[in-house]
């Protein structure tokens, strides 16, 4: 059956609506993580008062913001702030695109969730947890918060899946990309990089080779697998091969017939079943190094 739908409204007929007239309605916080709110209350706060420390995310798209600020201006803050109170001064916990978006249009006020008395690990997991749950957050920010939790708490990688709610492997992929250098993690905002690249980067043994694939990174000349794969195959092809006296089969050859003569030598001192099976496995490895 086909659906009905209302006739399309003109933008010179759209009335404003006053959302924050509703802010202290019980479906905000039915809506909003429970966990979030716990022992928050809801309050104006004014914007100048609210100090902005380092963040979960780091990388902020120009566009949403403006469209963000013009969709407030328009009907106000539908989600709150969340702030923490420091003394006679909040800090900043969740909503920095929110509050870019109000200090761009010279909001004064706006309605707050206030936390108080939270350790430094908590109000680290709600960060990560709220700004996951919002705009996607660029798997650098997201690494690099599971890092800063994990060295903050001395976490475990299960105990980290426990308080931040994501997945174990999540969680091992963030720590590696995490600890890579910052130039190839600032590469990957920039240039847009895959994370599985970086994730294949780190797997390559330390050389020469490795070094380029850095630098490659860097100037935003490798961005998916595809481009990696190639490269790689291309850098194996011109890599020059160590030279050695002996190659490793013959190296191989020569261990495995010492050590066969020297179980011919002493089957004499085995018991005939014994022997016999010694014999059968003896011409078996023949035949394999032949």
């Amino acid at each position: 059956m086909a659906k009905n739908f209302a006739p399309r409204t003109s933008k010179k007929e759209i009335k404003k609506v006053d959302l924050s007239a509703k802010i202290g309605g019980k479906d905000i916080f039915r809506a909003a993580d429970e966990k979030l709110l716990q022992g928050a209350r809801l309050d104006d706060v004014e914007l100048s008062k609210i100090v902005v420390r380092d963040q979960v995310r780091t990388k902020f798209n120009d566009d949403s913001i403006r469209e963000l600020a013009a969709n407030i201006k328009m009907n106000g803050l539908i989600q709150p702030l969340v702030i923490h109170r420091e003394g006679n001064k909040f800090v900043l916990i969740c909503g920095e695109r929110r509050f870019r978006a109000m200090t761009s249009v010279q909001m004064e006020k706006c309605p707050c969730f206030i936390l108080e008395n939270k350790t430094p690990q908590e109000l680290m997991a709600i960060q990560f947890s709220e700004n996951s749950a919002r705009e996607e957050l660029h798997y650098i920010d997201k690494a690099d918060g599971i890092l800063n939790y994990h060295i903050a708490t001395k976490a475990s990688e299960r105990k980290i899946v426990d308080a931040l709610g994501i997945s174990k492997s999540e969680v091992h992929r963030g720590l590696i990309i995490a600890r890579l250098p910052e130039k190839v993690k600032e590469a990957a905002k920039n240039f847009d990089i895959e994370k599985y690249v970086l994730l294949e980067l780190d797997a390559l043994p330390k050389s020469a080779l490795k070094d380029k694939v850095i630098a490659k990174i860097v100037e935003g000349g490798i961005s998916k697998r595809l481009h990696l794969k190639r490269f790689l195959s291309a850098g194996s092809a011109v890599m020059p091969k160590k030279k050695t006296g002996k190659s490793k089969t013959a190296t191989t050859k020569v261990s495995a017939n010492a050590l066969m003569k020297l179980l011919q030598s002493k089957s004499s001192d085995l018991d005939p079943k014994t022997q016999k099976a010694l014999k059968n496995l003896m011409e078996e490895a023949r035949e394999i190094l032949a």
